[in-house]
């Protein structure tokens, strides 16, 4: 598929990345105005196109007394002035049919997480919304499976869909990338790479998902060089304090320097 195609990314004019980053969920709006400010100017200065992420609620926890959210719309509508102070486009993840409407009021990409990726309702709900639909791979489903969830989405009337690896599972408690995925998934949609939820270690016994950041680099680089379209993060000003997943974020204090880095293997790749 060709970007152009996408409204909200149709103002990639180079071979570069884009990007999806932001914090896991939205803590408050102070916060993810922070973030989104410091990423957009990065972002704007490596000319890297940006979508602003975060989740206006966390549905799949470990345990009861993890954190949620702030309230559903409480979230959405920062999601929103994020968009319009910033003019960027915002993606945050959906659960459940009656979430799809009601997120497409505030945000341009709706994401199918990885392990609802085969719902086909929820698929179907999110394409009818007439948004981008990003599709998690599920960490259980064989890259050439998803062809079948892009094709949900397109038979449904919606032609703007994204397509995310971000691990398979490889024992209980441990996620590993199989970057022979990347180019066929190509085949059915744009690939964005998850560099930090890739690096999750699910299932511990304390309840709470563990993971390796200081991999993120790595990740990220194998994912550049072999043409990946898109990069997705999580990043925080302070990953221990952050209220969901802040084993596997990336400090936003490294940020700059990793995507500098990542930009200049992105042009050694594809020559621009």
């Amino acid at each position: 598929m060709d970007l152009q195609s996408i409204p909200q990314l149709n103002h990639i004019s180079s071979q570069n990345f884009f990007l999806l980053a932001g914090p896991c969920a939205i803590e408050g709006e102070q916060m993810a105005l922070e973030i989104a400010e410091k990423i957009a100017t990065i972002a704007d200065k490596l000319k890297i196109p940006f979508i602003f992420k975060g989740s206006f609620k966390k549905a799949n926890r470990s345990r009861l007394d993890s954190f949620t959210g702030i309230g559903d719309e409480k979230a959405l509508k920062i999601l929103d002035k994020v968009r319009r102070e910033f003019q960027i486009p915002t993606v945050t993840d959906i659960h459940k049919e009656s979430d799809a409407a009601l997120a497409a009021t505030f945000v341009d990409v709706l994401q199918i997480p990885a392990f609802l990726a085969r719902q086909t309702d929820l698929l179907v709900a999110a394409a009818k919304t007439g948004k981008v639909v990003n599709i998690k791979k599920g960490q259980f489903m064989n890259p050439s499976a998803m062809k079948h969830a892009v094709n949900k989405v397109k038979e449904s009337g919606n032609e703007q869909v994204l397509i995310t690896e971000r691990g398979s599972m490889f024992g209980y408690q441990d996620m590993i990338v199989d970057f022979r995925g990347i180019p066929e998934m190509q085949k059915y949609a744009p690939v964005v790479l998850d560099i930090t939820h890739s690096l999750q270690q699910p299932n511990q016994n304390s309840g709470v998902t563990g993971g390796k950041p200081e991999l993120i680099e790595s990740i990220a680089r194998a994912g550049i060089a072999v043409g990946v379209d898109g990069l997705f993060l999580e990043t925080h000003p302070n990953p221990s304090l952050a209220k969901s997943d802040g084993a596997n974020m990336l400090p936003l204090e490294k940020l700059e320097n990793l995507l500098m880095r990542l930009v200049q293997i992105r042009e050694v790749v594809v020559g621009f």
